[in-house]
């Protein structure tokens, strides 16, 4: 074989194995990638719900040390954004940063209950991940953090 003949054999390119092999490569550390980061966002709608239940609680508490009483079932969360038509000496602007009561990580509401069952004065609620109340994966406001 002369030189000019190897030259017009030699190709350029990946073969179709080694473009494969790189596909398989990029499609397990996308994979491994995906897991980690979906496992952090888990961990953080935990996170940021455990932080809204403990600043409820608080307000909650709160709202009892200046009206003497906890809001009714029928109140709800509600009466620490919105003052209760019998309560005169309610914090003006309410007991919360903000105009309205925020959502548990998923979009949920927050279920708050007047003496549960529990034996505790009240308890807010977070129905959790799978969105169902009374689940092993709800979290409780009166839980230790």
């Amino acid at each position: 074989m002369t030189r000019k003949e190897r030259k017009k054999r030699i190709r350029y390119g990946f073969t179709m194995v080694e473009l494969m092999a790189m596909l398989i490569i990029i499609g397990l550390l996308a994979t491994l990638v995906v897991t980690k980061v979906a496992s952090k966002i888990d961990q953080a709608r935990i996170t940021t719900t455990k932080a809204n239940l403990k600043a409820l609680a608080a307000a909650v508490n709160q709202f009892r040390m200046d009206t003497t009483r906890f809001p009714t079932e029928d109140e709800g969360l509600l009466a620490l954004i919105e003052q209760p038509t019998d309560v005169e000496t309610w914090e003006p602007g309410g007991y919360l940063e903000t105009t309205e009561i925020n959502k548990d990580g998923w979009g949920n509401e927050f279920i708050y209950e007047l003496y549960p069952e529990s034996g505790k004065q009240f308890v807010i609620r977070s129905m959790g991940p799978d969105g169902e109340e009374g689940t092993e994966d709800d979290l409780l406001s009166t839980d230790a953090y």
